[in-house]
Protein backbone atom coordinates (compact mmCIF):
# COMPACT_ATOMS: atom_id res chain seq x y z
CA UNK A 1 0.00 0.00 0.00
CA UNK A 2 1.15 3.53 -0.69
CA UNK A 3 1.96 5.48 2.46
CA UNK A 4 -0.12 8.47 1.36
CA UNK A 5 -3.15 6.17 1.37
CA UNK A 6 -2.35 5.05 4.92
CA UNK A 7 -2.65 8.64 6.15
CA UNK A 8 -5.93 9.10 4.29
CA UNK A 9 -7.44 5.90 5.70
CA UNK A 10 -6.36 6.63 9.29
CA UNK A 11 -7.75 10.16 9.44
CA UNK A 12 -9.15 9.63 12.93
CA UNK A 13 -6.09 7.75 14.21
CA UNK A 14 -2.38 8.51 14.36
CA UNK A 15 0.05 6.78 12.03
CA UNK A 16 3.10 5.16 13.66
CA UNK A 17 6.26 4.64 11.63
CA UNK A 18 9.84 3.57 12.38
CA UNK A 19 13.18 4.21 10.74
CA UNK A 20 16.01 1.68 10.63
CA UNK A 21 19.33 1.46 8.81
CA UNK A 22 20.88 -1.51 6.99
CA UNK A 23 23.84 -3.23 8.66
CA UNK A 24 27.18 -2.16 7.23
CA UNK A 25 28.30 -5.73 6.51
CA UNK A 26 26.44 -8.33 4.47
CA UNK A 27 27.19 -10.87 7.20
CA UNK A 28 25.21 -8.75 9.67
CA UNK A 29 22.11 -8.57 7.49
CA UNK A 30 20.87 -11.88 8.94
CA UNK A 31 21.10 -10.45 12.47
CA UNK A 32 18.60 -7.73 11.61
CA UNK A 33 15.81 -10.27 11.98
CA UNK A 34 15.85 -9.98 15.76
CA UNK A 35 15.29 -6.23 15.49
CA UNK A 36 12.64 -6.59 12.79
CA UNK A 37 10.75 -9.23 14.75
CA UNK A 38 10.30 -6.83 17.66
CA UNK A 39 9.57 -3.77 15.51
CA UNK A 40 6.97 -5.55 13.37
CA UNK A 41 5.33 -7.07 16.45
CA UNK A 42 4.60 -3.45 17.46
CA UNK A 43 2.51 -3.12 14.27
CA UNK A 44 3.92 0.05 12.69
CA UNK A 45 2.12 1.38 9.64
CA UNK A 46 5.41 1.48 7.76
CA UNK A 47 9.18 1.26 8.26
CA UNK A 48 11.63 3.47 6.38
CA UNK A 49 15.09 2.17 5.50
CA UNK A 50 18.01 4.57 5.18
CA UNK A 51 20.33 4.73 2.18
CA UNK A 52 24.05 5.36 1.85
CA UNK A 53 25.89 6.93 -1.06
CA UNK A 54 27.43 4.59 -3.60
CA UNK A 55 26.56 1.07 -4.58
CA UNK A 56 24.41 -0.25 -7.38
CA UNK A 57 20.78 -1.26 -7.46
CA UNK A 58 21.75 -4.93 -7.72
CA UNK A 59 23.81 -5.08 -4.53
CA UNK A 60 22.07 -2.60 -2.30
CA UNK A 61 21.40 -3.45 1.34
CA UNK A 62 18.62 -0.87 1.59
CA UNK A 63 16.61 -2.59 -1.13
CA UNK A 64 17.39 -6.04 0.25
CA UNK A 65 16.20 -5.03 3.70
CA UNK A 66 13.07 -3.37 2.29
CA UNK A 67 12.22 -6.59 0.43
CA UNK A 68 12.56 -8.52 3.67
CA UNK A 69 10.29 -6.11 5.57
CA UNK A 70 7.56 -6.31 2.93
CA UNK A 71 7.62 -9.95 1.93
CA UNK A 72 8.67 -11.67 5.16
CA UNK A 73 7.20 -9.35 7.80
CA UNK A 74 4.29 -7.93 5.76
CA UNK A 75 4.90 -4.34 6.82
CA UNK A 76 5.07 -1.60 4.21
CA UNK A 77 8.65 -0.33 3.67
CA UNK A 78 9.74 3.11 2.53
CA UNK A 79 13.03 3.07 0.64
CA UNK A 80 15.29 6.09 1.08
CA UNK A 81 16.84 7.12 -2.25
CA UNK A 82 19.47 9.82 -2.65
CA UNK A 83 20.28 11.44 -6.00
CA UNK A 84 23.33 13.72 -5.72
CA UNK A 85 25.75 10.95 -6.69
CA UNK A 86 23.62 9.29 -9.39
CA UNK A 87 22.60 10.09 -12.95
CA UNK A 88 19.23 9.49 -14.60
CA UNK A 89 20.17 6.07 -15.95
CA UNK A 90 21.25 4.88 -12.50
CA UNK A 91 18.08 6.24 -10.88
CA UNK A 92 16.05 4.39 -13.52
CA UNK A 93 17.89 1.19 -12.57
CA UNK A 94 16.98 1.69 -8.92
CA UNK A 95 13.37 2.45 -9.83
CA UNK A 96 13.05 -0.72 -11.93
CA UNK A 97 14.45 -2.90 -9.13
CA UNK A 98 12.06 -1.30 -6.63
CA UNK A 99 9.09 -1.70 -8.93
CA UNK A 100 9.93 -5.33 -9.75
CA UNK A 101 10.15 -6.06 -6.01
CA UNK A 102 6.71 -4.57 -5.37
CA UNK A 103 8.13 -1.67 -3.37
CA UNK A 104 5.85 1.35 -3.78
CA UNK A 105 7.19 4.05 -1.46
CA UNK A 106 10.30 6.21 -1.88
CA UNK A 107 11.72 8.83 0.47
CA UNK A 108 13.43 11.13 -2.03
CA UNK A 109 16.56 12.86 -0.72
CA UNK A 110 19.35 14.90 -2.19
CA UNK A 111 21.88 13.11 0.02
CA UNK A 112 24.86 14.43 1.94
CA UNK A 113 27.88 15.67 0.08
CA UNK A 114 30.62 13.06 0.32
CA UNK A 115 34.20 13.61 -0.88
CA UNK A 116 34.52 9.86 -1.51
CA UNK A 117 31.77 9.93 -4.15
CA UNK A 118 31.74 12.39 -7.08
CA UNK A 119 28.62 14.49 -7.52
CA UNK A 120 26.77 14.17 -10.80
CA UNK A 121 24.88 16.83 -12.71
CA UNK A 122 21.41 15.34 -13.26
CA UNK A 123 19.93 16.01 -9.81
CA UNK A 124 20.86 18.89 -7.54
CA UNK A 125 17.84 18.72 -5.20
CA UNK A 126 15.36 16.16 -3.94
CA UNK A 127 12.64 18.02 -5.84
CA UNK A 128 14.52 17.27 -9.09
CA UNK A 129 14.51 13.56 -8.24
CA UNK A 130 10.79 13.56 -7.39
CA UNK A 131 9.82 15.44 -10.57
CA UNK A 132 11.89 13.10 -12.74
CA UNK A 133 10.64 9.87 -11.18
CA UNK A 134 7.02 11.05 -10.91
CA UNK A 135 6.76 11.22 -14.71
CA UNK A 136 8.09 7.70 -15.18
CA UNK A 137 7.21 5.56 -12.18
CA UNK A 138 4.13 4.92 -10.07
CA UNK A 139 5.61 5.43 -6.59
CA UNK A 140 4.38 7.32 -3.58
CA UNK A 141 7.01 9.95 -2.81
CA UNK A 142 7.90 11.12 0.68
CA UNK A 143 10.38 13.94 1.37
CA UNK A 144 12.37 15.31 4.28
CA UNK A 145 11.62 18.57 6.06
CA UNK A 146 13.64 20.56 8.57
CA UNK A 147 11.81 22.35 11.41
CA UNK A 148 15.04 24.19 12.29
CA UNK A 149 16.12 24.66 8.65
CA UNK A 150 18.52 22.54 6.63
CA UNK A 151 22.17 23.15 7.61
CA UNK A 152 22.76 24.74 4.18
CA UNK A 153 19.59 26.86 4.29
CA UNK A 154 19.69 30.65 3.99
CA UNK A 155 16.63 31.25 6.16
CA UNK A 156 13.12 30.19 7.08
CA UNK A 157 11.37 31.86 4.13
CA UNK A 158 13.50 30.13 1.51
CA UNK A 159 13.36 26.88 3.49
CA UNK A 160 9.56 26.86 3.19
CA UNK A 161 9.79 27.83 -0.50
CA UNK A 162 12.06 24.86 -1.19
CA UNK A 163 9.70 22.60 0.74
CA UNK A 164 6.76 23.89 -1.31
CA UNK A 165 8.75 23.01 -4.45
CA UNK A 166 9.13 19.43 -3.21
CA UNK A 167 5.38 19.17 -2.66
CA UNK A 168 4.60 20.73 -6.03
CA UNK A 169 6.97 18.19 -7.60
CA UNK A 170 4.96 15.34 -6.12
CA UNK A 171 5.92 14.74 -2.48
CA UNK A 172 2.82 13.42 -0.66
CA UNK A 173 4.19 13.06 2.89
CA UNK A 174 6.89 15.03 4.73
CA UNK A 175 9.04 13.46 7.45
CA UNK A 176 10.87 15.85 9.74
CA UNK A 177 14.45 15.91 10.91
CA UNK A 178 14.77 15.15 14.62
CA UNK A 179 14.17 17.97 17.09
CA UNK A 180 13.98 18.32 20.87
CA UNK A 181 11.78 21.40 21.24
CA UNK A 182 8.14 20.83 20.27
CA UNK A 183 7.43 24.56 20.02
CA UNK A 184 9.84 24.73 17.09
CA UNK A 185 7.96 21.97 15.27
CA UNK A 186 4.56 23.54 15.93
CA UNK A 187 5.77 26.88 14.50
CA UNK A 188 7.18 25.06 11.50
CA UNK A 189 3.88 23.23 10.99
CA UNK A 190 2.04 26.56 11.09
CA UNK A 191 4.45 28.01 8.50
CA UNK A 192 3.70 25.04 6.25
CA UNK A 193 -0.04 25.70 6.50
CA UNK A 194 0.45 29.38 5.67
CA UNK A 195 2.42 28.30 2.58
CA UNK A 196 -0.47 26.04 1.56
CA UNK A 197 1.53 22.88 2.13
CA UNK A 198 -1.37 20.52 2.65
CA UNK A 199 0.28 17.12 2.93
CA UNK A 200 0.95 15.30 6.23
CA UNK A 201 3.92 16.86 8.06
CA UNK A 202 5.18 14.18 10.42
CA UNK A 203 7.46 14.88 13.40
CA UNK A 204 10.56 12.73 13.65
CA UNK A 205 11.54 11.81 17.20
CA UNK A 206 14.86 10.30 18.27
CA UNK A 207 15.15 9.15 21.89
CA UNK A 208 18.57 10.11 23.25
CA UNK A 209 20.00 7.32 25.36
CA UNK A 210 23.63 8.40 25.84
CA UNK A 211 25.53 11.68 26.17
CA UNK A 212 27.78 11.10 23.16
CA UNK A 213 24.71 10.62 20.98
CA UNK A 214 23.17 13.98 21.92
CA UNK A 215 26.43 15.81 21.20
CA UNK A 216 26.73 14.07 17.83
CA UNK A 217 23.13 14.81 16.86
CA UNK A 218 23.35 18.49 17.77
CA UNK A 219 26.60 18.84 15.82
CA UNK A 220 25.25 17.03 12.75
CA UNK A 221 21.83 18.63 12.39
CA UNK A 222 22.00 21.77 14.52
CA UNK A 223 18.99 20.84 16.65
CA UNK A 224 18.23 23.22 19.52
CA UNK A 225 19.10 21.84 22.95
CA UNK A 226 16.37 23.01 25.37
CA UNK A 227 17.44 23.94 28.90
CA UNK A 228 15.18 21.28 30.41
CA UNK A 229 16.88 18.64 28.30
CA UNK A 230 20.35 20.02 29.09
CA UNK A 231 19.66 19.58 32.79
CA UNK A 232 18.66 15.97 32.25
CA UNK A 233 21.79 15.17 30.25
CA UNK A 234 24.13 16.91 32.69
CA UNK A 235 22.58 15.24 35.72
CA UNK A 236 22.63 11.70 34.36
CA UNK A 237 25.45 11.61 31.79
CA UNK A 238 27.70 9.55 34.09
CA UNK A 239 24.97 7.03 34.88
CA UNK A 240 24.25 4.96 31.77
CA UNK A 241 21.07 3.30 33.00
CA UNK A 242 19.63 6.49 34.48
CA UNK A 243 20.37 8.46 31.30
CA UNK A 244 18.66 5.78 29.20
CA UNK A 245 15.49 6.02 31.28
CA UNK A 246 15.62 9.83 31.40
CA UNK A 247 16.17 10.08 27.65
CA UNK A 248 13.29 7.72 26.97
CA UNK A 249 11.03 9.70 29.31
CA UNK A 250 11.90 12.95 27.55
CA UNK A 251 11.14 11.47 24.13
CA UNK A 252 7.88 10.00 25.41
CA UNK A 253 6.83 13.38 26.83
CA UNK A 254 7.59 14.96 23.44
CA UNK A 255 5.43 12.38 21.67
CA UNK A 256 2.50 12.67 24.08
CA UNK A 257 2.56 16.46 23.74
CA UNK A 258 2.66 16.21 19.93
CA UNK A 259 -0.17 13.68 19.83
CA UNK A 260 -2.32 16.19 21.68
CA UNK A 261 -1.69 18.65 18.84
CA UNK A 262 -2.86 18.60 15.23
CA UNK A 263 -0.49 16.00 13.77
CA UNK A 264 -1.10 12.92 11.65
CA UNK A 265 1.43 10.60 13.25
CA UNK A 266 4.86 9.98 14.74
CA UNK A 267 8.03 8.85 12.96
CA UNK A 268 10.43 7.20 15.41
CA UNK A 269 14.15 7.01 14.72
CA UNK A 270 14.82 3.63 16.36
CA UNK A 271 18.62 3.45 15.82
CA UNK A 272 17.95 -0.29 15.23
CA UNK A 273 17.31 -0.63 18.96
CA UNK A 274 14.15 -2.70 19.51
CA UNK A 275 14.14 -1.87 23.23
CA UNK A 276 13.76 1.83 22.38
CA UNK A 277 10.82 1.16 20.06
CA UNK A 278 9.11 -1.19 22.51
CA UNK A 279 9.35 1.21 25.45
CA UNK A 280 8.00 4.10 23.38
CA UNK A 281 5.14 2.00 22.01
CA UNK A 282 4.20 0.76 25.47
CA UNK A 283 4.01 4.37 26.60
CA UNK A 284 1.73 5.53 23.79
CA UNK A 285 -0.22 2.36 22.92
CA UNK A 286 -3.45 3.59 24.46
CA UNK A 287 -3.43 7.02 22.84
CA UNK A 288 -2.28 6.37 19.29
Amino acid sequence: MKVSQVYKEKKDKKVLSFEIFPPKKDSELKNIDETLAVLCELKPDYISVTFGAGGSSNCNRTIELARKIKHEYHVEPVVHLTCLHYNKAEIDEFAKVLSDAGLENVLALRGDKNPNFPEKDDFKHASDLIAYMKERWNFCFLAACYPECHPESDGVVNEIKHLKTKVNSGAEVLLSQLFFDNDIFIRFQENCKVADINVPVIPGIMPVINAAQIKRMITMCGAAFPLRFQKIIHKYEDNKEALFEAGMSYALSQIIDLLASDIDGIHLYTMNNPLVARKICEGIRKII
